[in-house]
């Protein structure tokens, strides 16, 4: 690592992991205090509005839960939105010594570390949504969180569920919480399978596709060529792959990782314990949400985490990072 240091909320000097949010993250009306507040978040989507053609700054702002809830539409709002966030933590002076990103949240991650530009990754995002939705129009997909398992245990139940249809493992989140993912009639076998060798629960999650599994093959030469068509530079900051666990060590890998990331599934537990090892003692949580905040919590003993999914906990952070010096005017 490149012994970067941030603050940790507490006055203290620390190494940081900056974690970018994925998909199920976003929330009506959640950037809805960025434009209002900071400077930097406005001009980010004003950006942004502008390369999709889209408009995100209404639509994380005033927009449905529908709305919200097509993948065309939720992949690039999530990704501007904690590329807003990472604007203002940055102009606080927020110095991470690593970054990551789960799932959809590594575009960001590659963003704040150097790979890619704002442009490339926003219009790669809004590609892989729309692909993906074509997908869940194609195929009756489905995904479930397994809880309370241990993940060679959930990998046992979607190979007894194989005669349903395809299953297969989508996320490792965290030790005892896997996701599943694969054709509906199969996802549903083996959440039953798993249920009777012992998970607390399963939980459908509210998706539009089967992402992370095999299913989505029939898309990932198009993306392929998207990928291959955009610049990818050398990480100019450390960045975990979700992929793989481990860190990317250059532009092109880090396209490999992104083509492989369509059909692979997101081995967070590695990531975070990648992290940890070398070592990362807080993680920050970069974007709408505090999904892996909770992730890290139970995943690696006694971390600090911090969320900034909100307008007082973004507060809080921007003062801690300098504490009675900085404040960003507010935007009229």
């Amino acid at each position: 690592m490149t012994g970067r240091t941030g603050l940790d909320g507490h006055g203290t000097r620390t190494s940081c992991l900056a974690m970018f949010p994925g998909q199920g993250s976003q929330r009506p009306g959640m950037a809805a205090h960025l434009l209002d507040t900071y400077p930097s978040a406005r001009r980010l989507f004003a950006r942004a509005d502008e390369i999709l053609g889209l408009p995100l700054s209404q639509i994380c702002v005033s927009g449905s839960a529908a709305e919200l809830a097509r993948t065309e539409v939720t992949q690039p709002a999530i990704a501007t939105t904690s590329l807003a966030v990472w604007e203002v933590l940055r102009t606080a002076g927020y110095r991470p010594e690593a970054t990551a990103g789960h799932s959809l949240g590594e575009y960001p991650a590659l963003v704040a570390a150097g790979v890619l530009s704002l442009e490339s990754a926003l219009e790669l995002v809004r590609l892989r949504g729309r692909l993906m939705g074509e997908v869940a129009a194609e195929v009756p997909g489905a995904m479930a969180a397994v809880l309370g398992l241990p993940a060679d245990k959930v990998l046992a139940s979607c190979a007894d569920a194989d005669g349903f249809g395809l299953v297969q493992v989508a996320n490792y989140n965290e030790p005892l919480q896997t996701v599943i993912s694969g054709h509906a009639r199969a996802v549903e076998e083996a959440g039953r399978v798993a249920l009777r060798a012992g998970a607390e629960r399963v939980v459908p999650l509210k998706v539009s596709a089967p992402f992370h599994c095999s299913l989505m093959q029939a898309v990932e030469e198009e993306f392929t060529e998207a990928l291959a068509a955009r610049p990818f530079a050398d990480p100019v900051l450390p960045v975990i792959s979700s992929v793989s666990g481990t860190y990317v060590r250059s532009g092109e890998e880090a396209r490999e990782l992104l083509r492989r990331q369509l059909t692979g599934p997101v081995r967070w537990v590695e990531v975070l314990r990648t992290a940890a090892r070398h070592p990362v003692s807080a993680y920050t949580e970069i974007g709408p949400g505090r999904v892996l905040s909770g992730l890290a919590g139970r995943t690696l003993q006694e971390v600090r985490t911090r969320s900034s999914g909100d307008p007082r906990r973004l507060t809080q952070l921007c003062s801690s990072l300098v504490p009675d010096t900085w404040q960003e005017p507010v935007a009229s």
